[in-house]
């Protein structure tokens, strides 16, 4: 022997080295959705994605020969497209892959997504009809309104596509009022500073009988200073707390009472009861009696521009300026239901007040206010969460 070593070869060879990869390998690819498929969801998704290989490219048109656009994920292995697919439409992907040792492969895939019957759009408003308006603040009782403007049949399919975000997190549900109004408030009044973010998903889901969402709907909004008036017929006094702390109180003169059958309908002329939000203002507005069925030229019918008019309910119920019954603002119910204030305190509460501030209105006579009249507060907690279609 002359120093010379003999190294000994491994035993298992399989294990010193791997095998190596035939050239003739073609990337692996997975199409979402599958191809040639029908009555896709546009919202759906669509990804094309290389489990063995690499994206070269993915070219995805529609039956007009549009360029969709896309991306590719850095590592080249996903594709997806970054605009929506619109309703009824053929679209064609060309893929251009290559495999683990860069064999060029080629695929063309293609879909059709569905074509509804008819289509709805929603509309996201505060109680009393008016849009969210975004980045706007409101007050502490405020009411999101879902509006559909055709009646909805799969109302819970509807519901799971629809959220409400708020910030501190609070509980709270949706109500379906009808087929086409869904509500949604808190367990309780907002805290103030609360930032709430409304979002409907309902582009590309079937709403029942071949209805389908037009297009997505988001909105965010603030809620402000908590705003609370108690109006209490036993003391004719309207107290305005701000942030818990009592800043005016205002004698008023509120509905007189009692009730009169006007051509088969019968008017009722109290106050009723119940947890009120403002909806909305006007200086001045045009009362007219005729609107609710009360003639104008009856014994009880008017017809006037009042000024100063904060309205809270969906049937016209006002804190709004009266000089006229100045005398029985803090002694004595005169009105068809509103809240006579004098001039100085209703351009005070004009002012002071925004949509969706709580009014609360207590110790008056007749009916409860009802949840059409803008009660969603009025109901339980128990039985609002009864009107979800989840639950």
């Amino acid at each position: 022997m002359h120093g010379c070593q003999v190294l000994a070869a491994p035993r298992n060879l399989a294990e010193a080295a791997p095998p190596p990869v035939p050239t003739s390998t073609p990337a692996a690819l997975t199409v979402i959705p599958t191809p040639a498929a029908d009555g896709v969801n546009p919202a759906g998704p669509v990804l094309v994605t290389a489990t063995s290989g690499t994206l070269t490219s993915v070219r995805m048109t529609n039956d007009s020969g549009r360029e969709i656009p896309g991306v590719i994920t850095p590592d080249q292995t996903v594709w997806k497209p970054t605009t929506q697919l619109g309703y009824g439409r053929t679209y064609k992907m060309t893929i251009v892959a290559r495999g683990p040792s860069g064999m060029p492969t080629r695929q063309v895939a293609s879909f059709t997504t569905v074509s509804p019957s008819s289509q709805t759009q929603v509309y996201l408003d505060r109680a009393g009809g008016d849009m969210l308006v975004d980045g706007a603040t409101y007050g502490i009782g405020t009411v999101v309104v879902a509006h559909f403007d055709e009646p909805i049949d799969d109302k819970a399919n509807a519901e799971r596509h629809l959220s409400v975000t708020t910030n501190p997190p609070v509980p709270g549900s949706w109500y379906w009022v009808d087929d086409q109004n869904a509500h949604w408030r808190p367990e309780k009044y907002y805290t103030p500073g609360t930032s709430v973010t409304v979002n409907a998903n309902l582009y590309g889901t079937p709403l029942g009988d071949g209805l389908y969402g037009t297009e997505d709907e988001h909105v965010s909004f603030k809620i402000g200073d908590a705003h609370v008036s108690i109006a209490d017929d036993h003391t004719k006094q309207v107290s305005v707390f701000e942030n818990g702390k009592l800043v005016r109180t205002m004698p008023t003169s509120m509905g007189m009472g009692g009730t009169q059958t006007i051509a088969g309908t019968t008017l009722s002329f109290f106050t009723p009861p119940g947890v009120y939000t403002v909806l909305d203002k006007a200086n001045p507005v045009v009362m007219d009696s005729s609107t609710f069925g009360l003639p104008i030229d009856s014994r009880l019918g008017y017809r006037e521009s009042i000024a100063y008019a904060t309205r809270i309910s969906i049937d016209g119920i006002y804190l709004h300026q009266l000089n006229s019954t100045v005398w029985a603002q803090g002694n004595t119910d005169t009105s068809h239901g509103c809240l006579n204030l004098n001039g100085e305190n209703a351009a005070w509460f004009y002012n002071f007040s925004v949509p969706g501030d709580v009014v609360e209105v207590k110790n008056t006579g007749g009916p409860p206010l009802k949840l059409w009249q803008n009660g969603d507060w009025t109901i339980p907690w128990d039985q609002w969460r009864q009107g979800s279609k989840l639950t």
